[in-house]
C-alpha cells in the first residue's frame, strides 16, 4: 500500500473510530489523521502479529477492520491519558 493510501486510510479509519466511541473527543481533521494512521499502525501490527494478517492492499476487509480496531485502541488510551469526559 503506498504512502497516500496509507493515510487516506488513516483518516478514514480514525473519523470511523470517533463516531463509533461515545462520548465527545477534542481535535479537527488533523487529529483525527494523526489518530488514524497511528491507529492503523497498531491495528496492522497487532493483526500481523496475532492473525498473521496479510495488511498490504487497501481495498482489503482485514486492513480496514485491522486499522478502525487500531484507532479504537488509540482512542482509548488517549481518553485515558488525558482524562477525557464523557458527555
Amino acid at each position: 500500500m503506498g504512502f497516500l493510501a496509507f493515510v487516506l486510510l488513516g483518516l478514514i479509519a480514525g473519523a470511523i473510530a470517533k463516531a463509533i466511541l461515545p462520548g465527545k473527543q477534542g481535535g479537527g481533521w488533523f487529529a483525527t489523521l494523526i489518530l488514524g494512521v497511528i491507529g492503523a499502525m497498531v491495528g496492522g501490527w497487532l493483526g500481523s502479529l496475532l492473525f498473521n494478517a496479510d495488511i498490504d492492499k487497501f481495498w482489503s476487509l482485514s486492513s480496514w477492520a485491522l486499522a478502525i480496531a487500531g484507532s479504537i485502541i488509540v482512542l482509548l488510551i488517549w481518553g485515558l491519558i488525558t482524562g477525557r469526559k464523557k458527555n
